[in-house]
């Protein structure tokens, strides 16, 4: 009782009081400047992506989209490295100011680093992973990829996950280290692959034919001709199949605007193919 008297009693002096009142001041200054700092980082390094963005165009390195996929992939990453070590300056500049003694806790943080570097492997191959997909650009925000049989879009690149966007709206988190196949759909441009089964005795080159004018009439019109970077390819008849002949074709579009280009296709090509009175497979009838 006496000691925590004693306490109590220190503890309430002026001059303690102001020095507490001091420090608490400080602390709040470093916690200021370091949101400060980490607002100022992320605006440069946004005008750092516009100005590289502007250069490579100046230089036709590649499209403007991949170019802003690409940059705006490097900069997220940059940003949350940089918000990472400001606050971690600021939390150590607050704890000194608080008269902890921080070096004990920097060499036991030293001592469990080397120990969760020795145990902890797939954590550091899940950062590996994350470095080589950043250095060797295999992915962008943004992409259409299928990874490790799960597909979707990129939403987020972290050093450790990347985050699928499915089409149904599930979120996929993937460690980068676990990336054992990955197929980037929209790297550069598009492919749509169009094919249907029509019945066995239809017109197959009238239908090529319709295929062909269909394409031809998007690559005229907007919204798609902006869309479309060249002519439909039409490969004519692919399989033979029990239900009846697949014909195929593909058109090459931009990134990820194939799902675009292609349902509306579809709706053409469907309604001249009725118009013309070519045969589809009859579904067996059911019971």
């Amino acid at each position: 009782m006496q000691i925590s008297s004693r306490i109590l009693a220190e503890i309430g002096r002026p001059e303690v009081l102001v020095q507490w009142g001091e420090r608490a001041v400080r602390v709040a200054v470093v916690l200021a400047l370091a949101w400060l700092f980490t607002r100022i980082a992320r605006r440069l390094l946004g005008q750092l992506r516009n100005y590289t963005i502007r250069v490579m165009d100046r230089r036709h390195e590649g499209s403007t989209l991949e170019t802003e996929k690409r940059a705006a992939t490097i900069i997220s990453v940059l940003s949350k490295l940089s918000s990472l070590l400001i606050w971690l300056i600021a939390l150590v500049m607050a704890l000194n100011e608080l008269t902890f003694q921080i070096e004990p806790l920097l060499a036991g943080l030293g001592v469990a680093g080397l120990a969760l570097g020795l145990g902890a492997q797939t954590l550091i191959k899940d950062w590996l992973g994350g470095l080589f997909i950043l250095f060797e650009d295999q992915l962008r925000i943004g992409d259409g990829v299928i990874i490790n049989g799960l597909s979707g879009s990129v939403e987020e690149i972290n050093l450790r996950t990347t985050l699928l966007r499915a089409e149904n709206g599930a979120v996929h988190v993937i460690a980068n280290g676990s990336i054992t196949t990955l197929s980037n759909l929209t790297r550069d441009y598009s492919y749509y692959v169009f094919e249907t089964t029509l019945a066995y005795g239809a017109d197959t080159d009238q239908a090529l034919t319709i295929i062909e004018a269909a394409g031809a009439e998007l690559l005229r019109e907007e919204p798609y001709r902006s869309l479309i970077l060249a002519p439909i390819e039409v490969m004519g008849l692919d399989r033979f199949a029990d239900r009846g002949i697949t014909v195929k074709a593909r058109i090459k579009t931009l990134p990820s605007k194939q799902a675009i280009v292609g349902r509306e296709l579809n709706r053409r090509v469907t309604a001249k193919l009725e118009t013309a009175k070519i045969p589809f497979p009859r579904l067996n009838a059911t019971i």
